[in-house]
């Protein structure tokens, strides 16, 4: 008996023929060949941004004089200041930076002007939410060069000399929430929010394809039970599985990062479920659409890309485009780690937390819906 071990080209051009067939078939792997490498390639060159502008600021001026309003200008002016609104006490400000309405809060006291042309050297107070240090360091570093020129604009004759020499004014930045600027008080919680989206979602993708796989979903589809019980029965197991990550997660935070827990837990534990249904939906969604395991894992990690990139938790969520913060905001990742960090570094409670669980609601309910119908078509 005699052994071939020579090269053919033809034996060689029929194997790669018939991986191109093979290909062409695996039409999912070979979008996500396609899918994955475009999206990260758009979302990289085009929605990431390490220097955040137009960050929302509000101003709570007690002085209407033209240097404080030249002071306001110029910030507008600046592209990293965005001055969306006048306030009128210091509850509405407290309650500007700890609901996320504003990035930055401007304090001008009554007795500006007359300090500045009496040489007085009055104080700008800027409270910044600095959760995330990289979306206010650019700005805050920008400050007092935006301050400077518009005093020295607006100085008239020789009151102008003040400006000359040095900054005629103090400016005083309180860090609000994480005052050290320590970037594991930003990173640890927003990881409950990413491990949950990641493990969850992959998890129960796989549920009715290995069913489909091992051959027991013909035996599931034989029984009375409804669309709405499959999935529901599918996703429940796994709700315990996301609070033992939860509990995890939050006591490696206090015992091995020391980041501050200054709301109640309460809030975290019951609400945190919107947000596990969301996402146990979306993997049994995938999992009706997938032919195989390795499809359902695909279509995970499709999803969890630019929930990921999309979410605030890498980059800066306000340093991205319109159309980049449009489609984050439809990611319940990025709700959730607005509620997370509003509640352990800002102590926010949980009627204040509300306002960030409702959009992962509604995304719930629409993925359940998609579900229910595509596991109709799977009945037929």
């Amino acid at each position: 008996m005699t052994i071939d071990i020579g090269f053919t080209f033809s034996r060689f051009a029929a194997v790669v023929y018939k991986e191109f067939i093979q290909m062409r078939r695996d039409r999912v792997t070979f979008a996500m060949m396609i899918g994955i490498p475009l999206m990260q390639l758009i979302l990289f060159g085009y929605a990431i941004n390490s220097d955040p502008r137009h960050l929302p600021t509000a101003v709570l001026s007690a002085d209407n004089s033209p240097y404080s309003r030249g002071i306001v200008a110029g910030m507008q002016t600046s592209t990293y200041f965005d001055v969306t609104g006048q306030l009128s006490s210091r509850a509405q400000a407290e309650a500007a930076l700890k609901n996320g309405d504003a990035q930055f809060v401007l304090t001008i006291p009554e007795d500006f002007s007359r300090k500045l042309l009496r040489g007085e050297t009055p104080v700008l107070l800027l409270e910044a939410d600095a959760t995330d240090p990289a979306a206010t360091s650019g700005a805050v570093a920008s400050l007092r060069e935006i301050v400077s020129r518009a005093i020295a604009r607006d100085l008239p004759g020789p009151a102008a000399e003040l400006a000359a020499t040095d900054l005629p004014v103090t400016i005083r930045v309180h860090a609000e929430y994480n005052p050290e600027a320590v970037t594991q008080y930003n990173i640890v919680p927003g990881l409950m929010g990413v491990i949950l989206s990641l493990t969850l979602t992959m998890i129960t993708s796989l549920a009715i394809t290995r069913e489909r796989e091992r051959g027991t979903m013909e035996n599931l589809l034989s029984t009375p039970v409804k669309p709405l019980e499959v999935m529901l029965g599918k996703i429940t197991p796994y709700i315990l599985v996301g609070y033992i990550q939860i509990a995890l997660i939050i006591l490696a935070s206090k015992f091995l990062f020391d980041v501050p827990l200054r709301g109640s837990l309460v809030p975290i534990f019951v609400l945190s479920l919107v947000f596990i249904a969301a996402n146990l939906s979306v993997g049994v969604t995938l999992s009706t659409v997938a032919k195989n395991q390795l499809q359902a894992v695909q279509m995970s990690v499709f999803f969890f890309l630019p929930s990921l990139l999309l979410s605030g938790f890498m980059f800066p969520f306000r340093g991205m485009p319109a159309w980049a913060q449009v489609l984050g905001s439809a990611l319940p990742l990025t709700h959730y780690l607005r509620f997370v960090r509003g509640v352990l570094l800002k102590g926010a409670t949980g009627m204040e937390s509300l306002t960030h669980i409702w959009p992962i609601a509604i995304f719930f309910l629409a993925v359940i819906a998609i579900g229910m119908l595509r596991y109709r078509k799977t009945l037929d």
